[in-house]
């Protein structure tokens, strides 16, 4: 693990102790720099989930990756720091209802003072780290979140208007990268899996977000959302430009 590498490649220059204030730089910086995607799925392009893959992809290729990819690779840089980081199995929540099968996402813990919950590889998710053992509502600028405790699970909530929206569920059994390895094959290849069925790409950025769905540009910003659908020869140019990802 190349660390200062793996630093340039966020644009990060900030302290590296291991305190609260250098992890949610961390965090911030990463969900900035890296988009979540699944190009290699649609490119036919096996993934996996050997760190020094990982790095080559997302450090020196400069791409991005989904869940398994980028909590690995962000997991791995923060032991680095001396951080004590924990892989945690996840849950994502249905539309319809219930939850998705075990190892579907993988989301992180960082023991500091008390625990903390990390997730650069959520899509959408949230943008700084999130209090573990508060289940009180934790205001973020772009949305408000809570953790709720339910037996033996954690579970992540959203809340959307008035209402309280779940993301996903997990335990607090700790897990390592190969346990996710099954399920990373089930994302590539299922025509069940949603990552099989649209190619996406999308980014975090200071005043919003910024996402190729299929071949629609979708930016997000304060002032609303614009949708603007691309023919091949902008969506490629699009990839580049706004994400700086070459095939």
């Amino acid at each position: 693990m190349d660390t200062a590498a793996y630093l340039a490649r966020i644009r990060y220059a900030g302290p590296r102790d291991a305190s609260l204030e250098t992890l949610r730089a961390l965090h911030i910086a990463h969900l900035y720099a890296v988009p979540f995607e699944n190009l290699d799925i649609h490119w036919g392009r096996p993934i996996s989930l050997n760190l020094a893959d990982l790095f080559e992809k997302i450090v020196a290729r400069r791409r991005g990756g989904f869940c398994y990819e980028l909590n690995g690779l962000f997991a791995a840089a923060l032991r680095e720091l001396g951080f004590r980081v924990t892989l945690l199995s996840a849950e994502v929540a249905r539309q319809a209802g219930g939850y998705s099968a075990e190892f579907d996402h993988l989301t992180l813990r960082v023991d500091l003072d008390e625990p903390w919950l990390a997730d650069v590889g959520f899509g959408q998710g949230f943008r700084q780290p999130l209090r573990l053992s508060d289940s009180a509502p934790q205001v973020q600028p772009d949305h408000t979140y809570r953790i709720d405790t339910e037996g033996d699970y954690r579970i992540l909530y959203r809340q959307d208007a008035e209402n309280w929206t779940p993301q996903y569920r997990f335990t607090l059994r700790p897990r390592v990268l190969e346990d996710f390895a099954e399920r990373c094959v089930y994302q590539q290849t299922s025509l069940e899996s949603h990552f099989t069925r649209e190619r996406v790409c999308t980014l975090a950025t200071p005043d919003g977000r910024v996402t190729l769905a299929g071949n629609r540009l979708i930016v997000t910003t304060p002032a609303g959302r614009t949708e603007t659908p691309l023919p091949d020869p902008e969506y490629a140019a699009a990839l580049r430009d706004r994400f700086g990802v070459l095939e």
